[in-house]
């Protein structure tokens, strides 16, 4: 084949490659959602959230977070943020109710949803975000990684790596139910078959280090759980007396095996059909 042959070639190949992604207009939306293949930002017209308040028994990490998030929109310097711990208790609600209680006061606050396939692409996404006037809460939900999983390389570069660095004008908030990132189990075989015991897992399990805010949400008590249910009724106009509700709410849970606030939530979703109100 001719140099000619190979030129027009490369350059059918070049017409062929999609442009590159340009930003979205941000003030479409408060939240956007990163797909990658072709690369854009979607926005997201409505974010599926509650108020704030109605978060019960996290007060002490709601008030963190709020604290950090709010720092940040304001321009100041803010940590990444890692949501570790019981499923079911609040850790990705708590982001967004966060982000929309910050709305009014702060409106060029955005989040960007990263799902957890795409993380590889993550630097495309970044290159997006720098440089334009707005703050961005990037959002990674459920992160978890096994054994052979490299997706958490792509991260670092986000936390604190790389020549760039993450940009000035976004922070990282991700929830994962372990503290560590990987499973337990998994960081004892490492441990127990590498030659060097303490480098075998130092890779995977120093990503949760450079969260600088640890978070953690534990199981809630019965009181709670009830106090969770009260105050979704109190919100929507939901009418059950007291001795009603603690029955029906404990007899939900017992056939549920388990109580959370997620539990909380799909009683109360139950419970408001049955009496007519509608939720959105």
């Amino acid at each position: 084949m001719t140099k000619k042959s190979l030129r027009r070639i490369a350059e059918a190949l070049e017409r062929m490659r999609p442009p590159p992604a340009t930003a979205p207009d941000f003030s479409l939306a408060s939240a956007f959602v990163w797909h990658a293949d072709p690369d854009r930002l979607v926005p997201v017209p409505k974010v599926n959230s509650i108020a704030v308040e109605l978060l019960v028994g996290v007060n002490r990490s709601r008030d963190t977070l709020m604290a950090n998030t709010a720092q940040f929109a304001a321009g100041m310097p803010a940590n990444n943020a890692l949501l570790w711990g019981a499923r079911g208790m609040g850790k990705s609600s708590l982001v967004k109710a966060v982000h929309g209680a910050l709305q009014d006061e702060h409106p060029n606050l955005k989040i960007v949803e990263v799902q957890r396939e795409d993380l590889p692409s993550i630097g495309r996404c970044l290159n997006m975000l720098r440089g334009a006037s707005e703050r961005f809460i990037m959002f990674c939900d459920d992160l978890s990684f096994g054994h052979d999983d490299a997706h958490y390389k792509s991260l670092k570069a986000v936390l604190d790596g790389g020549i760039e660095g993450r940009p000035e004008n976004v922070v990282l908030y991700a929830t994962s139910n372990r503290r560590h990132l990987m499973p337990r189990d998994m960081i004892e075989n490492e441990r127990s078959s590498a030659i060097n015991p303490s480098e075998a897992v130092e890779e995977k399990v120093s990503l949760s280090d450079r969260f600088g805010l640890w978070l953690g949400f534990h199981p809630c008590d019965q009181d709670e759980y009830l106090r969770m249910i009260r105050g979704y009724c109190d919100s929507y106009g939901v009418s059950i007396d007291d001795e009603t509700l603690r029955a029906e709410a404990i007899e939900w849970q017992a056939t549920r095996g388990s109580r959370s606030g997620r539990v909380a939530w799909q009683y109360f979703t139950d419970l408001a059909g049955r009496r007519g109100v509608k939720l959105s």
